[in-house]
């Protein structure tokens, strides 16, 4: 019975994924499945961010950097030609075994790159190293110094990427191609796939949900719990904190990067604005919103906003109504809606329980 109440969660996510898109078809809406699948790769984001900030108790603002880094060295990597080093004995070893392979580019021209598999496990690697780099002395600070460290990160990337040629400077990178994950399952923007699209993207939210469940209902999670709770107290019961606290970090870096490669073959194209300073303080603000430490109430609200903002529900009054609503959230309930809304259910239906079985209950 504690497992079935368990695995509960993830069962109501699946029906509501598949009930949205069942409604959509039937108002004739599903162009809507669009935005709500770039919002559900947003959400990845702001699900690593609530490993860091509500149960490491650290506050990074570089999330979008890292979004950016999967992002970008998967689309620089695929559409980049390589086909001067074709004759080259190493060149032709690698394509034999797919990690280069011929395409056309945005002209028509034939064009030897990176697999899209290849470039996202460079991505991943890339996003290790730079992590590990990153995290390990800021990581050592505490409180707003933080912050201000992961900041600045996040500025150095923006700046590269928007005076870098090789990146497409302001205009970004634009022609990445379509990712064939397996058969029948490709990663593109067409109409034609925006319904397998939104399920490939939502699967990919409630397997990543499933492994942080898992993860933090483990020792790992009970020592994170510790660790924001009283890290003094933690470090004399002998808990490497600092370890625990990067490994954090640098697992919701790599949930970051991979939500950025998939965007990125989804949208067949990423710019700086990706790495920009105001997207890392919105996903700060997301986790903040939904609870920090819920993980749920963090893909709900996330999930939710990011699809507002992107149909552009506001206009240009985008920016000062998530503000209203990320203020007015936080003020009636800062542990996230759905602790609330929860709280609310159970005593609705303790009061619509039959006097007999409550009676039967007590005795």
């Amino acid at each position: 019975m504690t497992r079935l109440r368990q695995l509960l969660p993830f069962a109501l996510f699946a029906l509501a994924m598949v009930a949205t898109q069942g409604l959509l078809r039937a108002l004739e809406m599903e162009y809507c499945l669009t935005q709500l699948t770039m919002a559900l790769y947003y959400a990845i984001v702001v699900i690593g961010l609530c490993l860091v900030m509500g149960y490491a108790g650290q506050v990074s603002l570089g999330h979008g950097a890292f979004f950016a880094i999967g992002g970008y060295t998967s689309a620089v990597l695929t559409t980049h030609d390589f086909s001067r080093f074709k004759a080259a004995g190493w060149a032709g070893g690698l394509k034999q075994l797919h990690v280069f392979v011929g395409q056309q580019d945005l002209f028509g021209n034939q064009i030897m790159t990176v697999s899209p598999w290849a470039a996202f496990f460079a991505a991943m690697l890339l996003t290790l190293v730079v992590a590990t780099l990153i995290g390990y002395p800021a990581l050592r600070l505490k409180g707003h110094y933080l912050a201000m460290a992961t900041l600045g990160f996040g500025l150095i990337v923006n700046k590269t990427v928007l005076g870098t040629a090789a990146f497409g400077a302001a205009d970004g990178i634009n022609g990445v191609p379509e990712w064939t994950l397996a058969p029948g399952l490709t990663i593109c923007g067409k109409s034609a796939a925006r319904v397998s699209n939104y399920y490939i993207a939502a699967t990919l939210v409630l397997a990543l949900l499933l492994l942080l469940r898992n993860l933090l209902h483990s020792r790992v999670g009970r020592a994170l719990q510790a660790i924001h709770d009283r890290e003094t107290a933690a470090n004399a019961m002998g808990i490497d904190t600092a370890a625990y606290k990067l490994r954090a970090f640098v697992l919701s870096a790599l949930l970051a990067a991979l939500a950025g490669v998939f965007f990125t073959h989804y949208t067949a194209g990423i710019g700086p604005s990706e790495a920009g300073a105001l997207k890392s303080v919105r996903y700060v603000a997301l986790a903040a919103a939904g609870g920090m430490a819920n993980l749920w109430g963090v893909t709900v609200m996330s999930t939710g906003l990011n699809y507002l903002s992107l149909r552009g529900l506001f206009g240009s009054y985008d920016h000062a109504v998530f503000g209203v609503i990320l203020i007015l959230i936080i003020s009636i309930a800062p542990d996230g809606p759905l602790k609330p809304l929860g709280k609310w259910m159970g005593g609705l239906a303790s009061r619509l329980r039959p006097e007999g079985r409550r009676e039967h209950g007590a005795a």
